[in-house]
């Protein structure tokens, strides 16, 4: 089973798409679970046979079209989640050689020492202006990335060369009849669909509203209702109480279905969560790393109290890499240490850490962007989903593009979203981080001008507003958390 990335989806009917959508609700992704158990370690032998049984019968797309259509039984589907819940029961793998815990205790104490983080001691213009800076980063890195969402490194080449935006350069149009032409007869694997093509900048009214920036929104929110002290459950009562069920995406429409039946975290992210690794906790970090000037501890907990929810072991990780790292880039200024200092917040014989550090090492040893790009998709299949979604190879891409933008933001997030997988996780999360570094003042202009001071988002109480409103409130909620300290 994938993502909604179908190459023959004009011919698919939209029940289709929504039988394949809806696939993240009912937990059954036997495909996804077996390779998610496999790589944390679990002894698979004694359910290897049952997997692959049902795997063979029954394909979880086709399943779930009968499904809801009312023409095929429970049957498999109460098979499926069974096994699912018990690949939980398994043992680990006497020689799995990663130790990745999910508590923080647990996780703080396989730490190493990083790189020293001084204190913040800006003035309150100097912090508004980083905090700005990194939000609006975040917008249009998410902005450029958008409609390339879904589709393959190759592909997005083709787009861009035919419209004369290669390398990346400003946000993607939508391509004439003659361009499209030439880009089909071009044969990309994955071309861009009716619901990308909403994303084009010629088509867009401002930024649209997306789930990388909507829980960048939620992490101002929780924080300003709840303070510092925050709870998972307080993020918990306000998922449900703020976004839309359809809003959330994979593990966290998973966490999302057991709230609502009554699992709480941490046990929402493990019930039937086939994605527990996957991306969706890295891009809820920034707003955490934001309100921790200085201080990639403190970033580092908010974070994991986020992605506890939802996510287990590297996807954790991957949230407090991101929230460490804005946290250190207020006060350190080289890329690899601010990329060490957010290392030094998760366990180092992690699969995660040995996957950031083997960019780190790359870089170190004279590799270009483009030979660092070619070893993640070495490594990483960007046509399975799995693979395509997963915190690790999404991280890899972030830190490349931040070690190689040479501290020029267009170059920082054209080389993220030029890479392909999550392009506008991947963005985001780049142009968050040299948007904090450097201010607002530094942002190019023509990376805002085109979003028209509006921003959306599937937050009920902050569903359209200006851009510049919604960067003064993350402002705000910033000041006031580290007024209480």
């Amino acid at each position: 089973m994938t993502l909604p990335l179908f190459p023959d989806a004009p011919a698919r009917t939209q029940f289709t798409t929504w039988a394949n959508r809806s696939i993240w609700l009912y937990g059954c992704d036997l495909a996804t679970e077996w390779t998610q158990a496999q790589e944390e370690g679990r002894d698979l032998s004694s359910v290897e046979a049952e997997f692959r049984r049902l795997m063979a019968v029954e394909p979880a797309a086709g399943y779930l079209e009968k499904l809801i259509s009312g023409k095929r039984d429970l049957a498999w589907f109460e098979e499926a989640v069974a096994l699912i819940d018990r690949v939980q029961t398994l043992p680990m793998r006497k020689d799995y050689p990663h130790v990745e815990p999910d508590d923080l205790k647990s996780i703080r104490a396989e730490r190493e020492r990083g790189p020293a983080v001084p204190k913040w001691k800006g003035t309150k213009a100097a912090l508004a202006d980083r905090v700005r800076g990194a939000f609006l980063g975040r917008v249009a890195g998410c902005m450029l990335g958008k409609p390339f969402e879904c589709v393959d490194r190759g592909t997005i080449r083709t787009y861009a060369e035919e419209t004369g935006n290669w390398p990346l350069k400003t946000f993607q149009r939508e391509p004439t009849a003659a361009e499209l032409k030439r880009i089909l007869k071009r044969q990309p694997r994955r071309p861009i669909l009716g619901w990308q093509a909403g994303f084009y900048i010629n088509r867009c009214a401002g930024f649209p509203s997306d789930d990388d920036i909507n829980y960048t929104v939620m992490g101002m929110e929780v924080m300003r209702r709840h303070g510092a002290d925050f709870s998972p459950l307080d993020l918990a009562w306000l998922w449900t109480n703020q976004l839309p069920l359809l809003a959330t995406c994979t593990a966290e429409r998973v966490a999302y279905r057991n709230f609502i039946e009554g699992l709480l975290p941490p046990y929402s992210a493990t019930h039937r969560n086939p994605y527990r690794e996957w991306i969706g906790a890295q891009i809820r970090a920034d707003f955490f790393g934001y309100a921790a000037p200085g201080d990639p501890t403190r970033g580092a907990e908010w974070a994991w109290r986020d992605a506890s929810m939802t996510h287990v072991k590297n996807g954790i990780y991957g949230e407090m890499w991101v929230a460490a790292m804005l946290a250190a880039a207020y006060t350190l200024t080289d890329w690899p240490a601010i990329i060490r200092a957010g290392l030094a917040q998760v366990p180092r014989r992690s699969r995660f850490h040995a996957g950031v550090t083997r960019i780190l090492d790359a870089h170190a040893g004279g590799a270009t962007p483009e030979a660092i790009i070619d070893s993640i998709h070495a490594e990483w299949d960007e046509f399975k989903s799995h693979a395509w979604c997963h915190t690790t190879s999404n991280a890899q891409v972030v830190a490349m593009a931040l070690l190689g933008g040479e501290d020029d933001y267009s170059k920082t997030i054209a080389l993220a979203v030029a890479a392909g997988f999550d392009t506008d996780c991947n963005g985001a999360t780049a142009g968050s981080l040299w948007g904090l570094r450097h201010g607002e003042k530094a942002l190019p202009k023509k990376w805002l001008r085109p979003l028209k001071n509006r921003l959306r988002t599937g937050l009920f109480d902050y569903a359209d507003l200006p851009l510049n409103t919604m960067a003064d409130k993350m402002v705000e909620v910033v000041e006031q958390v580290n007024a209480k300290k």
